[in-house]
């Protein structure tokens, strides 16, 4: 990947046009369906034209700078789009020089922050906020997120309880089942979901909360119930792309290659992101397509370029991206540098793999322990740590979590649940 790389570094223009261009490429020779434009986006697109036509009549409206930089930070987040970042800034920082202080801004400013994954002022942000408004539903959801992303999963807990308290709701009740299922409570995550689920009323919350409870299904390698899940989603909203992508990677995992490759096509002609840009590699891959295959990896390139231009720390999709297709090195930097500002179970993950790519096993044992030791159910995690357990002489537990990778989610990876079965059967 690095090569790649250094031909995007040619400017933050280029970056962008190549983006276009080659998802555009992808779209237009593969995808067999048409889709109308993303009704989630379209009004927000709309949202922000209104908004700046107000700003220009009442420029000292510090609510609708705020407004306007939150929705930024959205179209930015549900776009793929982080050169939108920077403006979301400027509007956010021009609210707080009209009103100090102000409990809007400053919980944007947090969203801001956690989007550009500097969880840290995320999470000083959200506190501000919440002195200003104990009861910001952004500023309480964000604050949850913030410590989930900072491996301060017990308080990620109790903040989950305070917000559940002050603000119950979908946004609340979405990050409470996450938190649960990462502490292992598959049990109360889905039961949560299922509940917010029965109360959604808008097609938007629909969809959204449809989605997490088929991403919950597919983590335990419920495919069909990941699909009822998905189905339902785009029912209510048929161009919702996460839940596009969840079907795609559930038909992958049900032997449908040909239309999970056609909804990972649509997904990444309209945001190229690293996550599916590399299951669309790895499905191109496993067909044997290694020439496509790169294009989806230079893509993730592409994408991490014009993210840092738009002050994004890209280290965790970095180290996952190029530890299994691309520079090993670079990985491992990236890893390392991740694993510095913040200690999770996915940078724990991700830094023992970077390890072991670079034949460091020793060294990556107790970082994937740490990875699966919350209890969080992760196939990939514990493939990761049957492979590196094998390597460091310890087979009967590396057998023993390779076989629970690929009992717990069979097909979790085109390549991945690959080399778990090819691992277990070398190690026998």
């Amino acid at each position: 990947m690095s090569s790649n790389t250094n031909k995007v570094q040619l400017g933050l223009s280029a970056v962008l046009l190549a983006v276009a261009l080659t998802a555009g490429s992808v779209a237009l020779g593969s995808v067999r369906e048409s889709r109308d434009v993303d009704v989630a986006v379209a009004p927000r697109a709309v949202g922000v034209g209104a908004l700046q036509a107000h700003l220009r009549a009442q420029p000292r409206d510090f609510g609708g700078w705020a407004t306007l930089g939150l929705t930024y930070v959205e179209q930015a987040r549900v776009g793929g789009d982080p050169s939108l970042y920077p403006k979301a800034g400027d509007a956010l920082e021009r609210s707080l020089r009209l009103a100090p202080g102000n409990d809007q801004a400053l919980a944007g400013r947090a969203a801001l922050a956690a989007a550009r994954h500097d969880f840290a002022k995320a999470l000083a942000d959200a506190d501000r906020a919440l002195k200003r408004n104990p009861y910001s539903e952004r500023a309480l959801c964000t604050r949850i997120d913030a410590l989930v992303e900072l491996g301060r999963y017990a308080e990620a807990a109790r903040a989950a309880d305070t917000a559940d308290e002050r603000r119950p709701g979908i946004p609340v009740f979405t990050r409470y089942a996450y938190v649960r299922e990462l502490r292992g409570d598959v049990r109360t995550a889905r039961r949560v979901l299922e509940q917010a689920l029965h109360g959604a009323t808008s097609p938007g919350d629909v969809a959204y909360v449809a989605t997490q409870l088929g991403q919950l299904a597919w983590n335990q390698g419920q495919y069909d119930s990941a699909l009822r899940h998905y189905g339902r989603a785009l029912a209510a909203d048929d161009g919702y792309l996460p839940a596009l992508e969840g079907r795609a990677r559930a038909q992958a995992a049900k032997g449908e290659g040909a239309a999970a490759v056609r909804g990972l096509e649509q997904v990444v002609a309209r945001a190229p992101l690293p996550g599916p840009l590399v299951a669309l590699g790895e499905l191109y891959e496993a067909r044997s397509d290694r020439a496509r295959a790169r294009e989806q990896y230079a893509l993730v390139d592409a994408w991490t370029a014009l993210a840092r231009a738009g002050g994004v720390d890209v280290d965790l999709d970095t180290a996952l991206a190029e530890a299994d297709h691309g520079d090993r090195a670079a990985a491992l930097r990236a890893a390392r540098a991740e694993w510095a500002r913040r200690h999770t179970v996915h940078t724990a993950d991700a830094l023992a793999w970077a390890l072991h790519v670079n034949g460091r096993d020793t060294e990556a044992l107790p970082y994937t322990r740490r990875a699966t030791a919350t209890g969080y159910r992760n196939a990939a995690f514990l493939h990761h740590r049957g492979v590196i357990e094998l390597a460091t002489g310890h087979a009967r537990e590396g057998r023993a979590h390779l076989t629970a990778a690929l009992k717990l989610n069979p097909a979790f990876s085109p390549l991945g649940a690959r080399e778990a079965r090819e691992a277990l059967e070398a190690s026998r």
